[in-house]
Order: C-alpha cells, then structure tokens, then sequence
C-alpha cells in the first residue's frame, strides 16, 4: 500500500467526491456531514475550515477533535483490504471514513452506519 501518497491526498478534493457518491444514492450532504462529525469529532464549523485550509488527511485526522471511541467496530472490507487489520492508524481511519460512505451510499439506516 502506498501509504505516503494517501497522506498527501487533500480532503477537500475528495470531499465533494463523498458528496456525490452519496446523492447519487438518494443520501444528503447532510447525513455525509453526519457521518464525518461522528467519526472525527469535527462540527460543521471546523469540517468547513479544514476544506478551506486544504488540508491533506494526515493533517485532517490528526487535527481530528476526538476519533469516535465506537469507530473499532467498524469492520469489513473496504479497498481489498479489512479495516479491522490495518495496521498503519491514519490509513485505517481514512478507511474508516470510506466504509462510512459506502455504508451511507449504500442505504444502511443511519444508526447501524453510527454504530448505536
């Protein structure tokens, strides 16, 4: 895996990528928005100003108010690879955001993707 070139990679790139793979499903940038403040502890406020920034992901997780304490139990395979075996931490938790997605854009209630 070629971990230093995913590090470099600009949120605010992917993020309207996020956004259209999730209405395409009929979801919301709202619920995506949603998924990411549960995940990083971020408000809409500070997601708004880490796109500004054009932050890259190393610097958007470890800016990261608080990782959700529940974001372990997000398991499955995400890219070829499970999340849940990962070892490098900034490229598990960027997989972790990509589960999430796929999760939201793949219709999953809202409360099985926060893990409730």
């Amino acid at each position: 895996m070629k971990t230093d070139r995913i590090y470099k990679i600009l949120f605010s790139s992917v993020y309207p990528l996020y956004i259209q793979k999730v209405e395409k499903k009929e979801r919301t940038k709202e619920e995506l928005d949603t998924v990411i403040k549960w995940l990083t502890g971020y408000d809409d406020k500070q997601i708004k100003e880490q796109i500004e920034k054009k932050v890259d992901f190393q610097t958007f997780f470890e800016e990261a108010p608080q990782i959700n304490l529940n974001a372990s139990k997000i398991t499955g395979v995400i890219c070829g690879y499970r999340v849940e075996e990962i070892e490098d931490p900034l490229i598990q938790k960027l997989r972790y955001l990509d589960k999430l997605v796929d999760e939201l854009a793949k219709g999953k209630k809202m409360e099985k993707i926060l893990r409730e």
